[in-house]
């Protein structure tokens, strides 16, 4: 039998795959036994075990179960990820996949629109002005786009997640894009506060130094109870699984909530924004 060894080392994709080799072996199966587990051909198997062919979300969560590793947290699903989304900050692809196994979402945001709200038009308007200022690629600002389609999409299904938004009255008074751009993320903002599953306030400016929070934040509630919390910095993200220590985070959250506008007052002041009204 041919054996392709693979340095894991030298890149993602073969680390991914050299992984479900040693996996696999470690389980005694061949790659037809992982074929049949997993519902792909054994050719499949070689080709994703040799970094021929790049894994995918579905294989990941397929070997996820194979492997007993869904529940872990190094899961195939997370390194997949870290693969798909390498221009990203570290630690935001490993978020994402929880975001969209959660039961609640509740965030915070200063200045922009945050992903899971934002029109494809908003989305491009701020991927393209990173390009424009030499930050990443236009690659780079594709997959940007293509990721807030992506979660957006992770979030319609069968059990909805409850969504808390409170955003920062900067988020809505910067003008991003031209008249027309911004006017229809408003509207996503209005259509979003009806959903039977979302809450959305503005943090108005008057609150000051009542607002408890300086930099965004996403608080996740799982569907065992357990909390997460994470934030980034300039150079990387972070997520924080112990709940002890996001308790007090979620504390926070709810009295940024009772200090910011209800619901109604805040589709009030988005509804004058877009008459021009100040």
């Amino acid at each position: 039998m041919n054996r392709k060894e693979l340095n894991p080392d030298s890149s993602p994709q073969a680390a991914y795959g050299a992984r479900v080799r040693s996996s696999r072996e470690a389980h005694g199966w061949k790659q037809e036994d992982l074929a049949d587990r997993t519902g792909y051909s054994s050719t499949h198997i070689s080709a994703v075990e040799t970094g021929r062919k790049m894994p995918t979300l579905r294989f990941s969560r397929r070997a996820d179960v194979a492997f007993g590793t869904g529940t872990t947290a190094d899961t195939f699903e997370r390194q997949w990820r870290e693969i798909r989304h390498g221009s990203l900050l570290e630690g935001f692809p490993e978020y994402v996949g929880h975001e969209g196994r959660a039961a609640e979402i509740r965030l915070f945001e200063i200045g922009i629109i945050p992903g899971l709200l934002q029109t494809p038009e908003y989305a491009t308007v701020l991927a393209t002005s990173a390009v424009k200022r030499g930050a990443i690629t236009r690659e780079q600002a594709h997959e940007r786009v293509t990721i807030v389609a992506e979660r957006q999409a992770a979030l319609v299904r069968a059990s909805s997640p409850l969504i808390f938004v409170v955003l920062d009255e900067s988020c809505i008074r910067r003008p991003i894009g031209d008249a027309a751009a911004m006017d229809a993320q408003l509207a996503r903002l209005v259509e979003f506060a009806e959903l039977p599953n979302t809450v959305l306030q503005i943090a108005p400016f008057v609150m000051g130094a009542r607002r408890p929070f300086n930099l965004p934040l996403y608080i996740l509630t799982m569907p065992d109870r357990s909390l997460m919390s994470y934030a980034e910095s300039a150079q990387r993200g972070y997520l924080e699984r112990e709940s002890t220590s996001v308790l007090p985070i979620l504390t926070a959250y709810h009295q940024l909530q009772a200090e910011a506008l209800s619901q109604a007052a805040s589709v009030a002041m988005i509804e004058q924004l877009r008459k021009g009204t100040p």
